[in-house]
């Protein structure tokens, strides 16, 4: 368990993170509070070092894209966190700085471009009629989760990749293990996380023997022929864009679904007026806790002021980012979900070097999931009370666990 430092003038006593278990999407008064009145607050996570929580959106804007704090310089650190594994692996993606991290994200940034998305979206609305036509013909009420958002997100990330539908329990079965926090005991997270290494591997040498077109083949070619990518880096680099690919695009789908249908004028808002729909996805984005706690600590290479605190160099910093996201100083009433409202820059795909490799493709999937279900389905309601949704629970994500509708 994390042992905090004493308490001293420049180091005030930590407070217990998190500060109360997920409900829905309601995120934690605290925040709020924090933001006015203790803007970089000391934390105490149950494993690691203590570590520094800030809450106004400039600073979570600081920390993410300022190089004095780091990303490399978490791995073999017990840094604050929430399970008692250290996870983060010299080499990832997610784990290093520029300019290597420049390096590995470039190689796979080209799938991810706005104008390669674009060509993708022909497919991706076939998926969902297609999803949309199993989910009327099972009847009502339907699992919205169970027919749409699961294998929405898992088809598509699995079809950039080039994992056949053989492999996917595998696939998906290792990314919940990335991702739990108490769902599966380590043990556990460790057994289905080797798993996925070695079919990734497997497919490596799939692609080798015979080579193909999708994202997993580039990646491959940029390593055997242009001498790019290391045998770990290649793996690594493919289970980071999976693994997230998924899980998140996966969740925030039965969110915004659960957010417009908890409360029908915002649906008939979406439906009757498919023009304003990619500013009103932003608004979803802003507005979504999707996350359950911070993660993902930077640590502090020098002294750094944040909000008028002094960061002291080798101490770690978390956010939330939708708690940034709702900052009054950058947003007005950022308590309410305004579906009107103008599309200002929120921190939903982070922001620096390290800002979400797919978001394009993510905005994507939720145009097209929400402009054919709004269209298809106009009369889409909750089959039941909103706060009878079971959520999923032990994870590092937000998502319901079964959303029945009816239509």
């Amino acid at each position: 368990m994390a042992e905090g430092r004493p308490e001293t003038d420049s180091c005030p006593v930590a407070q217990s993170y998190p500060f109360s278990s997920p409900h829905a999407l309601d995120l934690d008064p605290t925040y709020a509070r924090l933001r006015a009145a203790e803007p970089v607050a000391r934390v105490r996570l149950p494993y690691g070092q203590d570590g520094w929580l800030v809450t106004r959106y400039a600073d979570a804007r600081t920390v993410l894209a300022d190089s004095r704090f780091s990303r490399e310089a978490v791995v073999g650190v017990d840094i604050p966190r929430v399970r008692p594994e250290l996870t983060d692996q010299p080499g990832s993606l997610l784990s290093l700085d520029p300019p290597a991290h420049g390096r590995l994200r470039r190689l796979v940034a080209r799938a991810f471009t706005k104008r390669r998305v674009e060509t993708l979206r022909p497919r991706m609305e076939r998926m969902t009629n297609g999803l949309l036509d199993r989910m009327s013909a099972a009847g009502r009420p339907a699992d919205f989760v169970r027919h749409v958002s699961v294998p929405l997100a898992v088809t598509t990330i699995s079809e950039l990749f080039g994992i056949p539908e053989a492999g996917r329990p595998r696939f998906q079965a290792g990314a919940e293990a990335a991702l739990s926090t108490s769902a599966m005991s380590p043990e556990q997270r460790r057994s289905y996380r080797t798993d996925l290494n070695d079919y990734l591997v497997e497919l490596v040498e799939q692609r080798r023997r015979e080579p193909a077109e999708d994202l997993l083949g580039t990646l491959v070619t940029a390593h055997d022929e242009g001498d790019r990518l290391s045998e770990v880096e290649l793996v690594q680099l493919a289970w980071v864009v999976l693994v997230a690919g998924y899980d998140t695009t996966m969740n925030q789908i039965s969110n915004m679904v659960w957010t417009l249908l908890n409360e029908p004028d915002r649906w008939n808002t979406v439906r009757r007026d498919p023009d304003r729909l990619t500013a009103r996805i932003e608004e979803l984005l802003r507005f979504i806790p999707l996350g359950v706690a911070a993660a993902f600590p930077r640590i502090a290479t020098e002294d750094v002021e944040l909000s008028g605190v002094t960061i002291r160099a080798g101490d770690a910093v978390l956010m939330l980012v939708h708690a940034a996201n709702r900052d009054p100083e950058v947003f007005a009433d950022p308590e309410v979900l305004d579906l009107d409202r103008e599309p200002a820059a929120h921190l939903a795909f982070g922001h620096g070097p390290h800002h979400c490799v797919g978001a394009q493709l993510a905005r994507m999937e939720l145009e097209v999931l929400l402009s054919t279900l709004s269209r298809r389905f106009a009369g889409l309601r909750l089959a039941g009370a909103a706060d009878d949704v079971p959520w999923r629970a032990g994870g590092m994500f937000r998502g319901p666990r079964e959303l029945l509708v009816t239509w």
